[in-house]
């Protein structure tokens, strides 16, 4: 069945074991204002702004989260666990039916909403994107979408020589503003290049794409 290989919906990622429920809900603010700060105004913003978001004091901040680091691997992990979610609710409309490739297209768009790229400068060289919840959910990200991919390619919806790594590529591309540019600014802009990608994936292809797909390897190995 469609989506059983992905497991089912994340539940939280951003709650620490054992909390009591109050501070589990704070926890959870603080990394969502963090994700929206973030994607908004760049890496520099100051903690105490995004205390400010989530209407916690300073202290709350630097009791669950002492350093940056620990917070970005929580922002970074929240917002894999919830494009996976996104993949398998794709996942579940195409098993009913829907046509795959548009399930795949729905995906592409909720994933952009999350504005991924965004957080890109974050990750520090000295970020461990091998931290074991995060290898888990960049594994289940993966497994969703390539069985997204693999529907919409039996559909002969989605064209040939494209694979997963070039969608999350993609993803990152085109909700990185480039430097300078405010993201409002540049979300005028971001449905468009979005639809101009995914005319790109639909079959019967129009070009021969240069070069070799992008596969999840390729895309691992930068």
């Amino acid at each position: 069945m469609a989506g059983a290989r992905g497991g089912g919906r994340s539940t939280g990622v951003s709650a620490a074991p054992h909390l009591r429920a109050d501070a589990a809900r704070n926890r959870e603010r603080i990394v969502e204002a963090a994700r929206e700060a973030l994607a908004l105004h760049g890496t520099e913003v100051p903690l105490d702004e995004i205390a400010r978001r989530a209407g916690v004091g300073n202290a709350t901040l630097y009791r669950h989260f002492p350093d940056r680091s620990v917070l970005a691997r929580d922002v970074v992990l929240a917002v894999a666990e919830r494009i996976a979610d996104r993949a398998r609710d794709a996942l579940d409309e195409a098993a009913q039916g829907c046509d795959p490739f548009e399930a795949l297209s729905r995906f592409t768009a909720a994933a952009v909403e999350e504005r991924v790229g965004a957080l890109c400068p974050f990750l520090s060289e000295d970020f461990d994107d091998q931290e074991p919840r995060l290898l888990a959910a960049r594994q289940r990200l993966e497994r969703l979408v390539g069985e997204l991919f693999d529907r919409a390619r039996r559909a002969g919806r989605l064209r040939a020589d494209a694979d997963i790594g070039d969608l999350l590529l993609a993803l990152g591309q085109l909700t990185r503003p480039l430097p300078g540019t405010e993201c409002a600014q540049f979300d005028r802009f971001l449905g468009r290049h979005l639809q101009i990608f995914l005319d790109g994936l639909r079959a019967p292809a129009r070009s021969e794409l240069p070069g070799r797909a992008a596969t999840v390897e390729a895309f691992r190995q930068g």
